[in-house]
């Protein structure tokens, strides 16, 4: 049976003698839970975890699209759609787009995701020809005027190749790289990192009742295959990104495990992208309705994340995110310290 590792992230200056550094950052860890399948959860010291595993877990993490992963970076959504959950059509005019991701830059985006096909529950598929229209002009732009890195937010190879060419860095898939069969080689031919996402079923059927034997251990073994995959293809583990995916085919509960339990992804040894921001659950739990109330709880997803060594977090709110995080990590670390 197999066995599975997560570790038990803890900040500060005052570290155990017997301390490791969680994936080269500034977390560390002394204890993880280890977890089976047939077994209760179990404490047990780092150093007792086995050799492969504990590379995955302390390696540091190389950058990606020259984005340091030895912290939080933040990821700032730009969806040009008419139909995003949250801001579906306001940032569809190209000029409209354009002046967002400037606005994110400056807040302390360190990477802006461009999306042109809305993934919310229920959401119908965009023909290739048009999602290549909303998005391409968009990410020239960024690219041009910015100078920071673009990842594109697509499941389709096409769409991706024109992003690519447009001046996109990055490849973020939310279908795990399993909708298209081309998209994965094209990402290794053109040496694009990759951010690779579980979700079960597609947009039109993944809130369908969803169902897990073990939502963490479930969604690690996919993420695990996954990068596998992957790497098979030619693109290398240390320019892979892994996202559990809350939100896509997952119960309230499914989200909530999965957020509790998330340093069990670094055990796969790529950096992890949270992306939670003004979801559903969050308006759920704090009683909150339309998303655009929902970014206080927002922000509170995003600072757990960072208190497990999340290294991407992708959000709407870069300012009150990036307020938060400063705050949590001069209260941990001291002013001018930390990740």
């Amino acid at each position: 049976m197999k066995t599975y590792y997560r570790p038990l992230p803890r900040s500060g200056h005052l570290r155990s003698k017997d301390a490791m550094l969680l994936a080269g950052g500034p977390l560390w860890f002394s204890d993880a839970v280890m977890l089976r399948r047939d077994a209760k959860p179990e404490v047990i010291p780092a150093k007792a975890i086995p050799d492969d595993v504990l590379d995955h877990l302390t390696s540091p993490r190389a950058s990606i699209a020259e984005c340091d992963m030895g912290g939080a970076t933040l990821m700032g959504i730009l969806n040009v759609t008419p139909d995003s959950f949250s801001d579906g059509g306001r940032y569809l005019d190209p000029d409209a787009a354009v002046a967002q991701a400037r606005h994110m830059a400056a807040e302390g985006a360190g990477i802006i995701d461009v999306g042109g096909e809305s993934t919310r529950p229920g959401a119908e598929t965009v023909p290739v020809d048009e999602e290549i229209r909303r998005v391409a002009g968009p990410i020239a732009a960024i690219a041009a005027e910015l100078n920071m890195p673009v990842s594109i937010d697509t499941r389709k190879a096409r769409v991706a190749e024109a992003a690519l060419d447009a001046g996109a860095a990055v490849v973020n898939d939310v279908s795990g790289f399993t909708f298209d069969a081309g998209l994965a080689p094209l990402c290794a031919t053109r040496k694009a990192p990759v951010c690779v996402m579980h979700a079960q079923g597609d947009p039109q059927t993944m809130q369908d009742a969803p169902r897990y034997d073990d939502v963490r251990l479930d969604v690690y073994d996919f993420l695990f295959d996954r990068v596998e995959a992957l790497v098979a293809t030619g693109i290398p583990r240390n320019q892979i990104m892994v996202d559990p995916g809350i939100g896509f085919g997952k119960t309230l509960d499914h989200n909530l495990t999965l957020l509790r339990d998330i340093s069990l992804f670094h055990g796969l040894g790529c950096p992890i992208l949270l992306g939670a921001s003004r979801k559903k659950f969050i308006g759920t739990i704090s009683n909150t309705g339309t998303a655009d109330t929902r970014v206080s709880g927002s922000v509170s997803v995003a600072l757990h994340g960072a208190s497990q060594g999340v290294q991407v977090i992708r959000v709407h709110d870069v300012t009150e995110t990036r307020q938060a995080l400063a705050l949590w990590r001069a209260i941990e670390w001291g002013f001018g310290d930390g990740a």
